[in-house]
């Protein structure tokens, strides 16, 4: 067993108590079989078999990217340029376009095609930063369709050199060849699509989108009751476009996280609080749909709820594949603190996706790690475009 020690540093360990960003200038890393064994001031550092110094960069966990929807087919340039031209995200989804305009790319894409392109756009995430992602499916709206989207987020787990958190998103729109009776596809994503990808193990966890031009309350309900008996956590897709008492339904199912939440009341805030419900917001979105209404933050803060910042990478509403630009986004958008942001995207981020080993710099969490060209962590918030990251570990070794 090889000793490895990062020295000459300094260590945001994200850790919820102590300095701002759980600081600890002039610092020192120890990793042991992939994990953290010590951490803490550079001259209190123990003996190590390889000792790397970093010239005085700032280390922090590796970011976590709780909401993508990284693997598809096609894109969508063509309804950005319409949305540019006036025409609502709405509009463009009750004609055709949308989410569905992505099945029909995604269905004829083979599974090589689709992780070549994911990859592709993978490099960006990791570029910044990103050592964990969840991918979502949803682009499938099929059986066989849903499955390779998540057998391809898989492989990407397995050799891509992040790790991967899938998320079954069967409820996301109703496919064309059941738009006359969309019963029979929301019983199929519950009855057959979810048990099938399940019984493989490619499911981690259990998302919908709930809006009127998606999916109610009540057949997010079913899923989510079949979701509980499969032992599968939940998150749901809430309140982006309307208050649909997403946020309040997330809370009755002990959900993971409730995303977007722009339009989320009071009393669906007090209800993500209660259930400790982590509020995921996704500032590419909002940038992109040029949207008015940002999500309730002083209402977040006021009632303890925790807040993550992801991209929400996907070819219609956030062609977003950048941590730090999201990063930024929340900060300018939002008004998140760099903190907070940081926060959102590194120990708030992995509560989003239920992980207990990643997320702060701590003896015993995974050594995944970012290794920075800044001088103080706020800089991770501030650049929009600037080249930041130096080295990227996951489990230890360079990634």
């Amino acid at each position: 067993m090889t000793d490895y020690l990062l020295t000459d540093c300094h260590v945001a360990t994200m850790a919820a108590q102590g300095s701002a960003y759980g600081a600890i200038e002039d610092g020192a890393i120890l990793i042991r079989d992939g994990r953290i064994a010590w951490v803490g001031p550079r001259a209190d550092a123990p003996a190590a078999d390889v000792v790397e110094r970093l010239d005085g960069r700032w280390v922090t966990p590796g970011l976590i990217d709780c909401h993508t929807h990284l693997v598809f087919g096609g894109d969508r340039s063509r309804e950005f340029e319409q949305r540019l031209g006036g025409v609502s995200y709405e509009e463009i989804a009750r004609s055709g376009g949308g989410i569905v305009s992505s099945v029909k790319a995604t269905r004829e894409a083979g599974e090589d095609e689709l992780y070549a392109s994911a990859v592709a756009r993978l490099e960006g995430l990791k570029a910044t930063g990103v050592t964990t992602a969840e991918i979502k499916s949803g682009y499938g709206l099929d059986r066989d369709s849903e499955l390779k989207m998540l057998r391809v987020a898989r492989r990407i787990g397995a050799e891509a050199g992040v790790r991967v958190r899938t998320s079954y998103l069967g409820l996301h729109a109703v496919p064309p060849e059941h738009k006359a009776d969309r019963t029979a596809y929301v019983d199929l994503a519950i009855d057959d699509i979810l048990p099938a990808a399940h019984a493989a193990g490619l499911v981690d966890a259990v998302d919908a989108y709930c809006e009127p031009i998606a999916f109610s309350g009540e057949e997010v309900s079913r899923l989510f009751d079949r979701a509980k008996t499969l032992g599968l956590p939940v998150k749901l897709h809430a309140d982006q476009l309307s208050d649909g008492g997403g946020a309040a339904l997330a809370a009755k199912y002990d959900a993971l996280s409730a995303d977007h939440v722009e339009h989320t009341t009071e009393a669906g805030v007090r209800a993500m609080a209660e259930a400790g419900v982590v509020a995921v917001l996704l500032p590419g979105a909002y940038l992109m749909l040029r949207e008015t209404t940002p999500p309730p933050i002083a209402l977040f803060r006021q009632y303890g709820v925790a807040m993550a910042v992801a991209t929400d990478c996907n070819p219609g509403t956030s062609p977003v594949a950048s941590m730090t630009a999201a990063l930024n986004l929340a900060c300018v958008q939002f008004r998140l603190t760099p903190e907070e942001a940081l926060a959102g995207a590194t120990r708030i981020a992995a509560r989003a996706l239920g992980l207990t080993d990643v997320g702060t710099i701590e003896p015993g969490k995974a050594a995944d790690l970012a290794v920075w060209d800044i001088t103080r962590p706020a800089e991770l918030c501030y650049w929009l475009g600037k080249p930041l990251l130096h080295a990227r570990y996951v489990s230890g070794l360079r990634a």
